[in-house]
């Protein structure tokens, strides 16, 4: 999955309910391309270049999975559907919505029709104004002067006034502020890795994820798991919980929460599947030994995904000791996750199918789950 990319956008609008314009830009923005981080102040200022009634003008931080050409095209889509028609670029008119990219991160592009940083920003107050609300400090890459700089000596003469109404910000409707700590579980290819990342950057999260790519074990037991399945067992819970120990008790003062892609209990589900009845009591004390001394996650989320799904799933990530996995082992691992969570009192549980939603590539999936997620 690629890194999330931060745009800082510009709005204006200067027909009809310009607030509401303002908002429901703002609004589609956040269904269709990515997570609002921060939305300025919104200014009154004056037609630039043309007579027309007065704008409202704001900026906005987002950050979205999505590649530059793929925002601008979403974002003309928005202005479309929200009944601005453009005639000709390069004639100034009233409008509906505008919506411009201004930086992407410190990238230059110039392609035929898009052009960042945007060529005109630093000669216009009513986009560096609320610029200077959400990135005083950013640098402009090819200029190498921050934002606020920029607004000190830029020539426009025009007259900004603030508005004392602040637009909503619709990514805070999404709260995870109950949670100090998340645990995000799932069969082999259920997503839950995709899941807990897109959370740890959307809703700045501290990431915990599993080792296992560390573990030589993983790929000899695929080839033959009577010999290897003891020695995988013990191993993954001796990393496990090392590893929760270690990353729990580090405070991080700058994340709001923690998020994880397994909650350790993992390591008796799977190993009730995997070894004999002798070894998996063994193994079973040896587990409430350590399990006893761990931290429990505030709330324990399961991604139930269908055999089908999940194979297609494992098939489409491509590592090649899991391309022989029966789905029988799979059904299996569900069914153990599913009776061990029916008789959980100690945890506050949810259990989401996400078998017919593909939240990596489908933002509205995505944000579906989420808002399974955080409902109460």
């Amino acid at each position: 999955m690629n890194n999330p990319t931060t745009y800082h956008i510009a709005l204006g609008s200067n027909k009809g309910d310009k607030f509401k314009n303002l908002q429901d830009a703002i609004d589609a923005m956040f269904v269709q391309i990515g997570t609002i981080k921060l939305i300025s102040k919104v200014y009154k200022s004056p037609a630039f270049g043309f007579e027309s009634d007065d704008f409202f003008n704001c900026c906005l931080v987002l950050v979205s999975y999505f590649e530059p050409q793929s925002v601008l095209k979403l974002l003309l889509n928005i202005e479309t559907a929200m009944g601005r028609t453009r005639i000709n670029k390069d004639i100034y008119e009233a409008r509906v919505i505008d919506l411009d990219i201004v930086f992407v991160e410190d990238d230059i592009i110039d392609t035929e029709n898009l052009q960042v940083p945007h060529p005109e920003m630093s000669k216009r107050k009513f986009v560096l104004m609320p610029l200077n609300d959400v990135a005083p400090k950013i640098k402009h890459p090819k200029f190498n002067k921050e934002v606020s700089v920029l607004l000190e000596e830029c020539g426009d003469k025009s007259i900004l006034e603030p508005i004392n109404i602040w637009l909503k910000n619709p990514s805070k409707v999404l709260n995870f502020s109950s949670y100090n700590y998340i645990a995000i579980e799932g069969n082999i290819g259920a997503g839950k890795t995709s899941l807990a990342n897109k959370i740890a950057n959307d809703f700045n999260a501290k990431l915990i994820l599993e080792r296992f790519a560390d573990n030589p074990f993983l790929p000899k037991f695929y080839e033959d798991a009577n010999r290897y399945a003891f020695t995988l067992e013990m191993s993954f819970l001796a990393d496990r919980y090392q590893q929760i120990s270690d990353d729990l008790s580090q405070l991080d003062l700058f994340k709001d929460f923690i998020v994880s892609d397994y909650d350790v209990f993992k390591s008796l589900i799977f190993s009730k599947i995997t070894l004999a009845e002798d070894e998996f009591n063994l193994y079973r004390k040896l587990f409430y030994l350590m399990y006893k001394e761990l931290r429990k996650p505030d709330l324990y989320v399961y991604l139930y995904q269908n055999t089908t799904q999940l194979q297609e799933n494992i098939k489409k990530r491509g590592r090649d000791y899991e391309q022989n996995i029966a789905d029988e082992y799979l059904e299996k691992i569900n069914t153990g996750y599913l009776e061990f969570l029916k008789t959980q009192k100690d945890f506050n549980v949810k259990i989401i199918d996400v078998s017919h939603r593909d939240f990596v590539n489908n933002r509205e999936d995505y944000l579906w789950v989420l808002g399974e997620i955080c409902q109460d």
